[in-house]
């Protein structure tokens, strides 16, 4: 894991943003997995200011979704594809053809509307920058404690915590979804690279388990440490549990002199 640990928030986002744009100008049809939830905006607001400041152009991107809830409308103002037509379709030049959610209602069965994400997944020659947030629970994805590390696309009941942690998004009478669709581990695991953005000191938990804990099904996003290319970016608070920060402090400095010399991506 590359573990980068920033002063704040927008500086996360920031460096989330630059990640992507490099990825925009090295790829002529860049496939990025993308996130829903309160961590992941800040990080489209960048992208939207390089869209209307210097032209980043986003005409030739395919992305993926990591999950969206079960049996919602589209139009649904609580789904998640409108979620991302708030903040970051509707303002950009993506072609949003070219964007997909794994979608599944009450007459279709989630699994075949699982396996049918993931061939689009291949088809599209796979995902090369995954973004993620993280759970308090250590959930990537919807995928909860006790995912199976080597699951794919499929249904997942929502945890009481996660219910929690989301009804702020819901009015006290709205219909709040208990289950979703969700990229699995095994998916996530199969992008190029990895970038996860947590702030907050509600992660500090999560995170440090997730960087030095075990690997378990207990902690979902533990699994990112088998991961080749991930990039674990934070801010100071969602640091605040790690023991080994000036380690990180110290390598990112010298990853950056790699970057700068030969670019982010291989």
């Amino acid at each position: 894991m590359q573990v980068i640990i920033l002063e704040n928030p927008q500086q996360v986002a920031q460096h989330a943003s630059e990640w992507i744009v490099e990825l925009l100008s090295k790829k002529a049809h860049p496939v990025l997995g993308l996130a829903t939830g309160s961590t992941p905006i800040s990080l489209y607001q960048k992208l939207v200011q390089r869209h209307q400041q210097d032209q980043t152009d986003f005409s030739h991107v395919t992305s993926f979704n990591l999950d969206e809830y079960h049996n919602i409308e589209a139009d649904n103002k609580q789904s998640y594809r409108m979620f991302m037509k708030q903040n970051l379709f509707d303002k950009i030049n993506i072609d949003q053809t070219n964007t997909h959610l794994p979608t599944c209602n009450l007459i279709q069965d989630p699994r075949v509307q699982g396996m049918a994400y993931e061939d689009k997944i291949r088809n599209a020659g796979g995902i090369d920058l995954q973004i993620l947030g993280i759970g308090g629970n250590g959930h990537i994805g919807f995928n909860e404690p006790s995912s199976s590390l080597s699951s794919r696309t499929r249904l997942k009941t929502l945890t009481k915590q996660t219910l929690q942690d989301n009804s702020r998004l819901f009015d006290s009478a709205e219909y709040q979804p208990s289950m979703a669709m969700t990229m699995g581990i095994a998916t996530i695991l199969d992008a190029k690279y990895v970038l996860l953005m947590a702030t907050g000191k509600n992660k500090a938990k999560a995170v440090n388990e997730m960087i030095n804990g075990p690997l378990s099904a207990r902690c979902p996003a533990s699994a990112l440490q088998l991961h080749q290319h991930a990039v674990i970016v934070l801010d100071k608070d969602a640091a605040s549990e790690l023991s080994n920060q000036e380690y990180y402090i110290w390598a990112n400095r010298e990853h950056q002199k790699i970057n700068q010399d030969y670019g982010f991506f291989l």
